[in-house]
């Protein structure tokens, strides 16, 4: 891992609008589009700070970055891991928003990397997607007490994400499939180095990257 980085949002917002130029087309349009604040600010922090992040990494102004998309390498769709062409850096970044907070994680690596941080839902929230876990974990959640379910949850989901981004897949079909665990470490038979990261109460968050010895064998 190179460099890991972690911002609240408010902290950042005003500076990231203020750089909006800094996008391209297309990442100019998805802010446009979100309708609630807290989320366009978000996505702001987290994509300028991308930016300026790479920038510096490859010795690039920030708005002559150019994205592409590997792969998908579960399908081969064009919805794989996000790349910027012919560099030598691997990343992978995530955001999550609440009115007045809001967190951003971004990655760089020698390797495949992915990383998720998400707020901890309410147990409502939990009992809709939970049947897209693995069959142990949900096992293991139904033993928890209900006061301590959903960090459990939350804990588990952004081990699962961060997983699955540094595979470059989606998420449809897979979250069942990949067991990472609810409890306090993660699993460690998933062939990747995955660790739980310390985050502001109320949140989760994990990194995946690919382990040393991969990472550094020819085309890894």
């Amino acid at each position: 891992m190179e460099l890991l980085w972690t911002g609240q949002v408010p902290e950042h917002a005003e500076d990231a609008m203020a750089h909006r130029h800094l996008l391209d087309a297309e990442e100019s349009a998805r802010l446009d589009a979100f309708r609630r604040p807290a989320d366009r600010e978000a996505y702001a922090v987290a994509h300028i700070a991308l930016r300026r992040l790479l920038g510096a990494r490859l010795g690039r102004a920030p708005e002559t970055i150019v994205f592409g998309r590997e792969p998908c390498a579960h399908c081969g769709g064009p919805h794989g891991r996000p790349v910027v062409p012919g560099a030598p850096v691997h990343f992978s970044l995530s955001h999550t928003s609440r009115t007045g907070s809001g967190l951003v994680l971004i990655a760089l690596a020698t390797g495949p990397v992915g990383v998720d941080v998400e707020a901890v839902p309410a147990e409502s929230t939990i009992a809709d997607v939970v049947s897209q876990l693995h069959p142990r974990e949900r096992t293991e959640l139904a033993a928890l007490p209900a006061a301590d379910r959903p960090l459990a949850f939350t804990r588990c989901w952004t081990r699962k994400e961060s997983l699955l981004k540094a595979a470059g897949v989606g998420l449809g079909g897979e979250l069942s499939r990949t067991y990472t665990g609810t409890g306090p470490r993660p699993a460690g038979d998933t062939g990747w180095s995955l660790s739980d990261l310390p985050v502001d109460p109320g949140y989760a968050a994990a990194v995946a990257a690919r382990p040393e010895a991969d990472a550094r064998k020819p085309g890894g």
